[in-house]
């Protein structure tokens, strides 16, 4: 089992960046892929951004491409999602979460651990 907890949110202009970090207990956290989500008010919970178990394999979303990278440190329990050129549209909940399989999932129901959330809004 593995629990997660997001950190790194807050309020930025837009054209700023922010780095949101997702530290994970448990000692197999080298053998989970993991995901960032983001969930924004009355919309669904959409894809950013995942990386897979050894960090040599990241997806992202189109609207995210170019804009934001998705690190991982093994040796420290986490992931991180590096986010340049934010927009108001990026302002959401974002989390992260974990998932022990040999693919990368886009969608959230492959992903059987999540952490609460970090809150980033961006503000015109």
């Amino acid at each position: 089992q593995v629990q997660l907890e997001e950190s790194g949110g807050g309020l930025v202009q837009a054209g700023g960046s922010l780095r949101l970090s997702c530290a994970a207990s448990g000692r197999t956290f080298s053998s989970y892929n993991m995901g960032w989500f983001r969930q924004a008010p009355g919309k669904e919970r959409e894809f950013v951004a995942a990386i897979g178990w050894s960090g040599g394999s990241t997806k992202y979303a189109d609207s995210v491409k170019g804009r934001f990278t998705i690190s991982r440190d093994n040796a420290k329990n986490t992931v991180y999602l590096q986010m340049n050129s934010l927009k108001p549209e990026d302002t959401a909940a974002y989390s992260c979460a974990a998932a022990r399989s040999s693919f990368i999932y886009y969608t959230p129901q492959e992903y059987a651990y999540w952490g609460q959330g970090t809150q980033v809004t961006v503000s015109s």
